[in-house]
């Protein structure tokens, strides 16, 4: 399934990491900034993930100062495995969201893998990045089939900007 720009997008419902779920971070509401920024990781098997995922939790702040006001990290891997995630990556400040179904994974147009490899779960998804407008509509999104090639943090942060600036529509609903 592809999710289509200025379209709602499907619910997430997911437990974090250390309590709590994502419906309590207010994604897709504007709450503390204009945006909100998921990002589908694949796994604690993933080194690109790690470094991702690294970034991401350094740079929260900058996120703000654009208008990205929530994000989340979101896979579909169990509390055990995320909690060492969490742990094992030093995430301070990135909230972790785990337990993500295969179907919930379609829904929102992620490719999924199996295991080629020790440590790999038999399924997970490919990576994807998506930022949710203020009303819970799509806004940008980019999907992956392979762990490499993902769009840069300063590229996104670069583009919400431009987008904040010039009033920038959201693009490919045509």
């Amino acid at each position: 399934m592809t999710l289509i720009p200025t379209q709602q997008v499907p619910d997430l419902g997911l437990p974090l990491v250390g309590g709590g779920t994502t419906d309590d971070l207010k994604l897709g509401t504007g709450d503390g900034g204009r945006f909100s920024l998921v990002v589908f990781y694949r796994g604690l098997h993933c080194p690109i993930c790690r470094k991702q995922l690294a970034e991401i939790d350094k740079r929260i702040e900058d996120l703000k100062a654009v208008g990205i006001g929530q994000v989340v990290a979101v896979s579909m891997e169990t509390l055990e495995r995320s909690t060492r995630i969490v742990d094992q990556w030093h995430l301070a400040n990135l909230p972790v969201a785990y337990g993500l179904g295969e179907e919930a994974a379609r829904v929102w147009g992620l490719n999924l893998s199996h295991a080629i490899k020790d440590g790999e779960p038999d399924l997970f998804n490919e990576p994807g990045i998506f930022i949710l407008d203020e009303d819970r509509t799509l806004f940008w999104s980019s999907t992956a089939t392979m762990p490499f090639g993902r769009p840069s943090l300063d590229d996104v942060i670069a583009g919400v900007k431009y987008a904040q600036e010039h009033d920038y529509p959201a693009r490919g609903a045509a």
